[in-house]
């Protein structure tokens, strides 16, 4: 009969497919950066490519904390979240839309590591991990920024774009909002 698997079991498989999902989050964030148009969300995937080679170096930490040599089970979740984000990249979208597309392809990285992050900082806590607790729970608020300011960033590109697709309802929205700004004098 085969031993179970513990708590201690299910977080370090979960480290092994969190260290595979940034380590192909690294070959991505270059093509992301090259398609970007605009250079405040360019910046922010250059930002953030640095900060995700800081969260493959903190996971090796978390794995020396635990006695445990870093390694990647190939996580295919993040896999399916690219594969499906690199379409964006095939698309012949202006470059309000192709801005946006990469944002919300973006967003969907950080929206899967933060799940993965924050059931990593929950588990650490649990069992007493606290040498690997502080490296989880710093690259959870980097994730938690990253996806902050894709969200400002988005709110300039999206009104781009949709300007772009709608410039009749981009007037309007600029006129009636002339005319209450106007009104409240």
């Amino acid at each position: 009969m085969a031993k179970e698997s513990t708590l201690h079991d299910a977080f370090i498989d979960e480290l092994r497919d969190t260290y595979d999902a940034e380590k192909q989050i690294l070959k991505a964030l270059p093509k992301l950066v090259k398609a970007a148009r605009s250079t405040a969300l360019r910046t922010a995937f250059e930002s953030h490519l640095r900060e995700t080679q800081g969260h493959v170096e903190r996971l090796d930490s978390v794995f020396a904390s635990l006695g445990e040599k870093p390694r990647a089970k190939h996580c295919d979740g993040m896999a399916g979240i690219l594969k499906e984000g690199s379409h964006t990249l095939e698309e012949s979208f202006d470059e309000a839309a192709t801005d946006a597309t990469l944002i919300a392809a973006a967003q969907r990285v950080e929206h899967y590591e933060m799940a993965a992050y924050g059931t990593l900082v929950a588990w650490a806590q649990a069992m007493g991990h606290t040498q690997a607790l502080r490296p989880l729970q710093l690259t959870l608020n980097e994730e938690k920024a990253a996806d902050l300011k894709l969200s400002t960033i988005a709110e300039n590109v999206n009104a781009d774009a949709s300007k772009v697709a709608h410039p009749e309802a981009a007037l309007e929205t600029t006129v009636r909002g002339k005319t209450r700004a106007a009104g409240r004098g």
